[in-house]
C-alpha cells in the first residue's frame, strides 16, 4: 500500500492516478493546516481567495479519491502547522530574517507526519506531487535526493531537510515528467483538477501581503494573552505554544533607515516590512536605485545601499542536513542555490570549528539573505543544505 498526500491540486491528483494505473493499493491523506478565516479576511469579512490548503482543495482531493476509488482521510494538523511553520515565520521576520516556510512544512508536516501515518496503515511509501526524484545508492549506502528531470519545475530545493528515513519512504511519481504531461494525464483520467491553476504564494498568506499578515497575527497573539473567548482554541496555554513565549509585538516599532556609512536618511515602520535586496517601498529619494543591504533587529535599523553593496563572496550556513554523506570532512565543490528561484553559483564548502559551513563563492553573489535556505548540488544530486545566518 502507498499513502498519497492529496493537496487538491493537479500534481498530487496525477501522482495518485499514475500509481492507481500501476496497480498499487492506495490510501489518501489531506492535511487541514490553516483556518483561512482567522486572519486573511477582506473588508466584508470574506476569506481571501486561496489556491492551496483551503476547504475547496480538500473537497477537490476527496473528489479525486472517489473518482479513482481509494479511501481518503483528512488529518487536522492546524496546531502543529501554527507551532512549526506560522509562528517561526512571524518570529523570524521580527528578528530581521527572511524565512522559507515551505521547507519547514515539508520537513515537519508533509513528511514527518505522513510517514507516521503511513506506518500506522502499513503503507510502504509516501507519495506526493513534488517534482523531484529519490533513489537508493548502493555504493554510498544512502538514499539520495535528485532534481526533477524537468528543471523548470524542480522542487528539490524545498526538500533538502528530509532525513534518510523520510527519503526511504518518499516516492515522487512526477519526477521525470513535465507539467504539460501531468495535465494531459489528469485530463485523460477525467480528474476535476486537470486544469486547476497553480498556487504561487505561501498557503497561509494567499494575497502575498506578508507585513499585513504579521501585524494581524501579532494583534491576535496579544489578544490571546488576556482572553480566549473569541478566538480559536489551541492546544496548551495561550501565552505559550510548545514552550515558546508570546511573540514580541514591540519589534514592530519604527526605526531608522541608514546608509552603509551610518547616515540616517529616513524612518521605517517596522523591520518586518523589509528583506535583503528589496528596492521598492523604501520611501527614499536618490539619483540611483537603492536596495536593502541589511535588516538589523538588534538596532532596529534598515541599512540601504547601491546594487554593488549587495554582493557577497562568502556566507555562513548552519543547521545543516547532509544527504549525500554523513558529514563534511574536507572542502567540497558544489553548486549552491541561495533562493528557490536563484541561479546556481559554483562554490566551495568548508567546515568551521563550530560545525557550521563556510560557503565561498567563485563569484560574488547578490542579495545573500539571512533566514533563507542554501541548498548544495553536485549535478542532479542534492548534497545537502542549511540556513543562511
Amino acid at each position: 500500500m502507498i499513502a498519497v498526500a492529496m493537496s487538491g491540486g493537479v500534481d498530487s491528483s496525477t501522482a495518485a492516478a499514475l500509481l492507481k494505473n500501476q496497480g498499487h493499493e492506495l490510501v489518501g491523506f489531506s492535511m487541514q493546516l490553516w483556518n483561512q478565516r482567522r486572519i486573511n479576511i477582506g473588508p466584508d469579512g470574506e476569506p481571501l481567495p486561496s489556491r492551496c490548503c483551503s476547504l475547496d482543495d480538500l473537497y477537490d482531493a476527496r473528489t479525486v479519491a472517489v473518482k479513482l476509488g481509494f479511501p481518503f482521510y483528512v488529518v487536522n494538523l492546524e496546531d502543529e502547522f501554527e507551532r512549526d511553520v506560522v509562528r517561526p515565520f512571524v518570529s523570524n521576520y521580527l528578528d530581521g530574517l527572511t524565512p522559507s516556510p515551505c521547507v519547514a512544512c515539508n520537513s515537519f508536516l508533509k513528511f514527518d507526519k505522513l510517514v507516521e501515518l503511513a506506518k500506522n496503515v502499513d503503507a510502504i511509501k509516501v507519495a506526493t506531487g513534488h517534482y523531484a526524484r529519490v533513489t537508493w545508492n548502493e555504493e554510498r549506502g544512502r538514499w539520495l535526493l535528485l532534481r526533477a528531470v524537468n528543471r523548470a519545475k524542480d522542487q528539490s530545493y524545498f526538500l533538502f531537510e528530509l532525513t534518510q528515513e523520510q527519503l526511504s519512504y518518499a516516492h515522487f511519481p512526477l519526477g521525470e515528467m513535465t507539467k504539460e504531461e501531468v495535465r494531459a494525464i489528469a485530463a485523460e483520467a477525467g480528474l476535476a483538477t486537470a486544469q486547476k491553476p497553480e498556487s504561487q504564494e505561501i498557503c497561509f498568506i494567499p494575497d502575498g501581503n506578508y507585513p499585513r499578515f504579521i501585524e494581524r497575527y501579532l494583534e491576535e497573539d496579544k489578544a490571546r494573552q488576556t482572553s480566549n473567548n473569541d478566538l480559536p482554541a489551541l492546544n496548551g496555554p495561550l501565552v505559550r505554544i510548545d514552550g515558546r513565549p508570546a511573540l514580541d509585538s514591540s519589534k514592530l516599532t519604527p526605526g531608522e533607515i541608514v546608509t552603509t556609512s551610518g547616515e540616517v536618511v529616513g524612518m521605517h515602520q517596522g523591520i518586518h516590512r523589509y528583506t535583503v535586496g528589496q528596492r521598492k517601498g523604501l520611501g527614499i529619494s536618490a539619483p540611483d536605485p537603492l536596495y536593502v543591504i541589511q535588516v538589523d533587529a538588534l538596532t532596529n535599523r534598515v541599512v540601504i545601499g547601491n546594487r554593488d553593496d549587495l554582493l557577497k563572496q562568502e556566507m555562513i550556513v548552519r543547521r545543516i542536513n547532509w544527504i549525500a554523506f554523513d558529514e563534511l570532512t574536507g572542502p567540497v565543490r558544489v553548486a549552491v542555490k541561495i533562493r528557490s528561484r536563484a541561479e546556481e553559483a559554483e562554490a566551495t564548502l568548508s567546515r568551521m570549528d563550530d560545525g557550521a559551513v563556510l560557503v565561498t563563492f567563485d563569484e560574488p553573489q547578490r542579495a545573500v539573505t539571512p533566514g533563507q535556505a542554501a541548498v548544495f548540488y553536485d549535478g542532479d544530486i542534492v548534497v545537502g543544505g542549511g540556513w543562511i545566518v
